[in-house]
């Protein structure tokens, strides 16, 4: 596929189709793999979960990605120690609940991971054209942030990324390669269960940024032992690097743990490379032979001395691009940014309600006259028996609804309260 050939973006088109399955063995899921992504805190999914750096999503050993290899190689700028999982106060913004605390997020995932690929070199200035570097910024504190890497889908901004790069992040700043111009960014729409997140550029004053080089598409179908290279912001330098492979497999799925709480998720359909991915990795373009984006790199496993790397096809993260692009919300795909309640949830929890440990300064939920110890027990009149269900009930409003708060006191008396939900961070 050549730049003039046409583009699968138009939300008008019909959607790209996913690649067949190819009869190849799967992996054995016995290994635990990391998100590419630099450091990342919880989730945020309709509240604010805290912020304790985590290493999520992945299937295979531990690397970049999701599930069992959803290890989206996530690193943390801002410390030096290593984590395993620890555990605090989480907050509660639109609908879930997390952890927070403090360390590189890739603790329990041995020496391959967070560490500088060992068969990388700088990326050619061809591999930078249509590649970007993103700095999240999470938890309302400058201090910590997110590294991941995108592409660029339009000449008018859009940009396609992993949903683990941006997730729970509340500003974006993405700096394009090939110019080293950076833009702030705003999220137009994501996907978690897919792992999919396109993001708009915009320039100081607000406007969408134009005139951008965007990255050429292959959707040509990938066979086992095609060359393939991964091109990423690795360790979150901000300097793209190369690492070069080959396809080792083809319909791959791929299970990702959070270390904190033992959830898993899932990613399937993706293609394995023995390319050298590592933190940071995560949204890049894998390229094929041609120099065309044929997947989104978005997991790894490590086991010894070798590396697995996991890229959502490129056909596949295109249709899900276009139906955000289309502004079509479902189960999985939520438009924009979401609702925010901003409570901050206990670590330990009772057998009814949701017991909060404080409130977020500036959120909904700040300045109502909650303080820790407080149970939430319905919102609107709905029963919140537990951190989902209270998730799913903001989930359900939009931005700037008024919503009823009921809860139970220290007295052991209910209230109620009137909060007008927020914008949240990134689901």
């Amino acid at each position: 596929m050549t730049e003039n050939d046409p583009q699968p973006l138009d939300p008008q088109s019909p959607p790209a189709a996913v690649p067949a399955e190819v009869q190849t063995p799967q992996p054995s899921p016995e290994f635990v793999a990391e998100p590419a992504v630099v450091p990342h805190r919880r989730r945020y999914r309709g509240l604010l979960i805290g912020g304790a750096a985590f290493v999520a999503l992945g299937i295979g050993a531990s690397g970049v990605g999701f599930g069992t290899a959803l290890a989206a190689l996530r690193i943390d700028s801002s410390a030096s120690s290593q984590v395993q999982g620890s555990q605090s106060q989480g907050s509660t913004g639109s609908g879930s609940s997390g952890s927070s605390g403090a360390g590189n997020g890739h603790g329990s995932f041995g020496p391959q991971v967070g560490r500088t690929s060992v068969n990388a070199t700088a990326a050619t200035a061809a591999q930078e054209v249509g590649v970007v570097t993103i700095v999240s910024t999470l938890d309302y504190d400058s201090s910590s942030q997110a590294a991941g890497t995108g592409i660029i889908l339009t000449s008018g901004g859009e940009i396609l990324t992993n949903n683990h790069v941006v997730e729970g992040s509340t500003s974006i700043k993405v700096t394009v390669e090939s110019t080293n111009k950076t833009y702030t960014a705003k999220v137009v729409g994501t996907d978690s269960t897919d792992d999919i997140a396109v993001l708009q550029l915009v320039d100081g004053s607000g406007t969408d940024v134009t005139g951008l080089t965007k990255a050429t598409l292959d959707t040509q179908k990938l066979a086992v032992g095609d060359a393939v290279t991964s091109v990423g912001n690795a360790e979150g330098t901000g300097n793209l690097v190369a690492a070069a492979g080959s396809v080792t497999a083809l319909d791959q799925d791929i299970q990702v743990a959070n270390d904190e709480t033992g959830a898993t998720e899932s990613l399937a359909g993706l293609i394995e490379t023995d390319a050298d991915v590592v933190s940071g990795d995560s949204g890049g373009p894998l390229i094929d032979a041609r120099g065309e984006v044929t997947g989104v790199v978005t997991a790894a496993s490590s086991g010894g001395r070798t590396t697995t790397g996991y890229a959502i096809p490129i056909t596949t993260a295109l249709t899900i691009a276009k139906k955000i692009i289309a502004g079509e919300a479902s189960s999985t795909i939520t438009i924009g940014l979401p609702a925010f309640l901003g409570v901050q949830l206990a670590t330990t929890q009772g057998a009814t309600g949701v017991t909060i440990s404080g409130t977020v300064a500036g959120s909904a939920a700040a300045g109502t006259g909650l303080v820790a110890g407080d149970i939430i027990t319905a919102l609107d009149g709905t029963a919140i028996a537990s951190t989902d269900s209270l998730s799913a009930a903001i989930k359900a409003h939009a931005i700037g609804d008024a919503a009823i708060l009921t809860y139970t006191d220290a007295s052991g008396a209910s209230q109620q309260v009137t909060v007008t939900l927020a914008e949240g961070p990134a689901a």
